[in-house]
């Protein structure tokens, strides 16, 4: 009786690790968009090929995101894989020991060194999340009304303005852009326009190892195209948030719209017959850069109930299967991998097929400079927002934010 009480057991033992290693493979993200394409697409094609393995999305508001996944984490409760963003916040959980290091891990290696950087340490040592996706910006045209009015895309900065200042004159708005969330501002604006006149990486990494200002002329010339902008924004612009923007081009009323890759679902839905063009160059012939940034990664929770399973996941992410499903599911958001993808939506592959000509960067301050007080990021908003306004002159902008920076950042000190 004692010898069949023991085998019932070891036998009720392994069960019990039989359905604990089975079981549900959970997914913390901010992307509630994707809830029913994870849910009808992608797991199911994860599935396929792993059959017995359970996954669940389970989304949370972008904007409650961070602070309720560091709770989470915190209190032992988060899911097996993490949605990381890029740089400093997925750092900063990476230190607390709240990811995996991911070096060597299968699906990695279908990555090029610069996916990486928006998720490993500084030195570029140690890696914590698997880039999944960028988004690039540039603008969208109304063909309508560049039709109309006999508009080419526009290849020069002067080219542009002159196509702006005719879709003035014609009684529509050029640019259908606000300063009301200001947010655009600088992630949309100054980063999208910008990178011509610094050069992309170069400009970027110049100001990281202090051997470049914000108040150098190449940076200013960023904020000059803005101030040239505001004029061209319409009426109420300072009141016109971000929804009023899409509203507003959706309708044609608009003549350009100053954008992320990840707005193209949102003028397919609506109907919109619009093009893309990257940011005009200062003058013909110049080299051309875009900011394509480094949007979202995925990471695994070192406390993971379900870590073998999590990993099986994370080497189908690096797949070329994943790469294609979602770059042609998730329209506007570029897989990183290295894998040959081939797009299916037409505005999406104008933009992925800039990589040719222009020469990648991604958001100026994503990286180190928003770890200090003030914080650039939101500064950026401001003196952004107001260079738009014709508040401040794009001088007085550069000025603020290098003091901003040089206040708490040693090689700016010098």
């Amino acid at each position: 009786m004692r010898t069949l009480s023991t085998r019932h057991l070891l036998l009720a033992t392994l069960l019990a690790a039989g359905t604990a290693q089975a079981g549900t493979v959970n997914i913390e993200s901010w992307r509630v968009d994707d809830k029913a394409l994870w849910e009808e697409v992608l797991i199911p094609a994860f599935q396929k090929k792993n059959p017995g393995i359970q996954v669940k999305f389970t989304p949370t508001a972008p904007t409650e995101y961070d602070s309720s996944l560091t709770a989470r984490l915190t209190g032992g409760t988060a899911g097996d894989l993490i949605t990381c963003r890029p740089f400093d916040k997925s750092l900063d959980l990476f230190k607390k020991g709240q990811l995996e290091k991911l070096d060597g891990k299968a699906g990695m290696e279908n990555f090029p060194a610069s996916a990486k950087v928006a998720w490993q340490t500084d030195d570029g040592k140690t890696a914590y999340c698997m880039p999944m996706a960028s988004v690039i910006h540039g603008y969208f045209y109304n063909k309508k009304i560049f039709k109309e009015l006999n508009l080419q895309v526009p290849k020069t900065q002067a080219e542009f303005f002159a196509a702006m200042e005719k879709i003035k004159a014609a009684g529509k708005t050029p640019i259908a852009l606000g300063t009301a969330d200001q947010w655009e501002s600088n992630q949309t604006v100054l980063t999208n326009v910008g990178a011509n006149s610094w050069k992309g990486e170069d400009g970027r990494k110049a100001l990281i190892a202090g051997k470049a200002k914000f108040t150098d002329p190449q940076f200013v010339a960023a904020w000059e195209q803005l101030s040239k902008m505001g004029p061209l924004m319409g009426k109420g612009a300072s009141a016109q948030t971000y929804a009023d923007s899409q509203n507003l081009f959706a309708m044609g009323k608009a003549g350009v719209y100053p954008a992320g890759s990840w707005d193209i679902a949102y003028f397919n839905k609506e109907g919109m017959d619009f093009g893309a063009f990257p940011p005009p160059v200062a003058k013909a012939g110049d080299q051309c850069y875009i900011s394509d940034h480094t949007d979202i990664g995925m990471g695994v929770n070192p406390k993971a109930k379900n870590k073998a399973d999590a990993y099986k996941f994370l080497a189908w992410l690096g797949s070329q299967e994943f790469a294609d499903l979602y770059t042609n599911k998730v329209t506007g958001f570029f897989s990183l991998s290295n894998h040959l993808i081939s797009v299916q939506d037409p505005v999406a592959k104008q933009m992925l097929d800039w990589r040719k000509t222009c020469k990648s960067t991604i958001r100026l301050n994503a990286q180190i400079m928003n770890r200090g007080t003030p914080a650039m990021e939101n500064e950026l908003w401001n003196v952004s927002s107001q260079v738009l306004n014709g508040k401040m002159a794009p001088k007085e902008a550069a000025v603020q934010i290098q003091s901003g920076f040089a206040k708490w950042y040693a090689p700016q000190q010098k």
